[in-house]
């Protein structure tokens, strides 16, 4: 595929399409989509939250062309900044409460790193996870306080408590300065209980290695994007238990919801008619009053998995 990303606004519009993308796709079981609402948080209020973002992953993607251009260095692409502002936007223009800080957690280091791939004015898709880590690896301790913050404002559901830096104690930010830890290093502590930390740490290795190829195969055997999104989610959900439902009701709940993911697969995906009905029994088995078996995770991972494609040349 050949990529028309030349620009910070080209980079943006990708990541909000991606957002888009993600949150319509149907039937996407367990999650908000387009024929599917939670009582409290809405379908429009995903929308809103794409909208929102356009200015923070713009700013974030100059930072990047200027690492490019060696006016910077990656220390300084202010990644917890951008996921700050980002996050206080994204609850700033709905009323559906947090919308999408794991999504800005894995689509702000895209953003930089797919500015840092821009040589010349032509995009360099081979190169954009290699900027990817080197970005991820240079973040301080000053994002790392940016990045408190942002949970602060977003209050997500599901944190659940830890013993070292835990993000509800004030201390947990002195000790951050006094020791100089960066944001990597603090995902890397939290790596084996949320996949948005793991991917961090590895590179976004599920992004690239199963997410990607697979949304790819979907492409190339015929299937629409909507069709394309839902299965590929459906197959990152079953390799990855979701780390999400994992912290708030276990994980022999977080497996048993992958292998109700691979059993639709088996079945065909969504595009076969015996595929379709057990994606709709899993939605409905999924959709409780407390969401304690919506696979958030996935679907942030999924939005992830759409901004790479959407940067290397997928239109829907």
């Amino acid at each position: 595929m050949l990529t028309l990303v030349r620009s910070e606004d080209d980079i943006a519009s990708c990541l909000q399409l991606a957002m888009l993308l993600e949150v319509s796709a149907y039937p996407k079981p367990g999650n908000i989509h387009r024929t599917r609402d939670f009582p409290e948080t809405r379908y429009e209020h995903f929308l809103a939250s794409a909208a929102a973002l356009g200015q923070t992953y713009r700013s974030a993607a100059h930072r990047g062309i200027m690492i490019s251009k060696r006016l910077i260095d990656a220390s300084q692409a202010g990644l917890g900044k951008a996921i700050e502002t980002g996050t206080v936007g994204m609850m700033k223009w709905q009323t559906g409460g947090n919308t999408g800080l794991g999504t800005i957690l894995l689509l702000a280091p895209i953003a930089v790193a797919a500015g840092a791939s821009i040589e010349d004015g032509t995009f360099k898709a081979g190169k954009l996870r290699k900027h990817l880590k080197r970005i991820l690896q240079s973040t301080t301790y000053i994002d790392s306080l940016h990045v408190y913050k942002a949970i602060s404002v977003a209050r997500p559901a599901g944190l659940g408590s830890v013993r070292k830096l835990d993000v509800a104690l004030s201390e947990s930010e002195n000790q951050i300065k006094k020791e100089h830890i960066g944001l990597r290093k603090i995902f890397a502590m939290a790596a084996k209980r949320d996949s948005v930390a793991s991917e961090w740490t590895t590179g976004y290795r599920i992004t690239f290695e199963i997410g990607c190829p697979y949304f790819a195969n979907c492409i190339r055997a015929g299937k629409d994007v909507n069709a394309s999104t839902v299965d590929t989610f459906l197959n990152i959900l079953s390799k990855v238990p979701d780390t999400l439902i994992s912290r708030k009701v276990g994980t022999d709940k977080a497996r048993y919801v992958s292998v109700l993911a691979a059993q639709c697969l088996d079945a065909g995906g969504v595009t076969d008619r015996r595929g379709l009905d057990l994606i709709d029994k899993m939605d409905k088995e999924l959709y409780t009053p407390n969401h304690e078996l919506n696979p958030g995770t996935t679907a942030d991972m999924m939005s992830a998995v759409l901004a790479v494609e959407l940067l290397q040349g997928m239109k829907p």
